[in-house]
């Protein structure tokens, strides 16, 4: 058997050995974020017709549309839920389609046209989704709201141009507004205060027809 001096001289190479390979293994990952924190975020400039106005923009590329528009054009309107696209309050309409403005990077909408809250009718002349939403008491909180009528505009656009659904029962023939249609078109929209029914009304008085 080896002395004990071998047995500590051998064990302490061991420890020393191993301490120096991770040194080096995890040395250049090190460096690596080193270099990128004294280099700052990846920037790019985009330009973006939010609400028919023309927006050029600096942003951090990780910046998300829902960041762009409340932290940098202050448009507010458009609320931040989950953030994780699953409520529906972001919800905004860019190049005629409604999209999780959460789950969208800023940079990938360079040269779109973005459709917010803000954007759709004023306190003094109000869409007509938004007018129907208040004569029908689509809201208690309001939170949500934004997001609710920019995605029913957006439905009531989808069912014109005969887009379907999941509950759509004959795909060869033009979707028709029934409340099934609605609340399965709708259902990306979370209401927490469960004014759904309240929502179905105001969307279907906002299309004209009878669900």
């Amino acid at each position: 058997m080896p002395a004990s001096s071998d047995f500590a001289l051998s064990r302490r190479g061991l420890i020393v050995g191993s301490a120096a390979s991770v040194a080096l293994t995890t040395a250049p990952s090190i460096v690596s974020a080193q270099a990128a924190a004294a280099g700052g975020p990846a920037m790019s400039t985009i330009s973006v017709t939010v609400n028919g106005k023309i927006h050029h923009l600096d942003l951090d590329t990780r910046t998300t549309l829902l960041d762009a528009l409340r932290e940098h054009l202050h448009l507010t309107g458009t609320k931040k839920g989950c953030d994780h696209g699953q409520c529906g309050a972001c919800t905004v309409i860019v190049e005629g389609r409604r999209i999780n403005s959460c789950l969208t990077l800023a940079v990938m909408h360079d040269g779109d046209s973005v459709t917010t809250i803000e954007g759709l009718g004023t306190p003094g002349t109000p869409h007509p989704m938004q007018a129907a939403f208040v004569k029908h008491d689509g809201y208690q909180c309001g939170y949500c709201t934004p997001g609710q009528i920019c995605s029913a505009v957006a439905v009531l656009e989808e069912i014109e141009d005969g887009v379907p659904s999941h509950v759509t029962a004959d795909l060869m023939a033009r979707p028709r507004l029934t409340e099934a249609e609605l609340r399965e078109r709708m259902s990306g929209n979370i209401c927490r205060c469960g004014a759904y029914s309240n929502i179905v009304e105001a969307i279907t008085e906002a299309a004209g027809r009878e669900a």
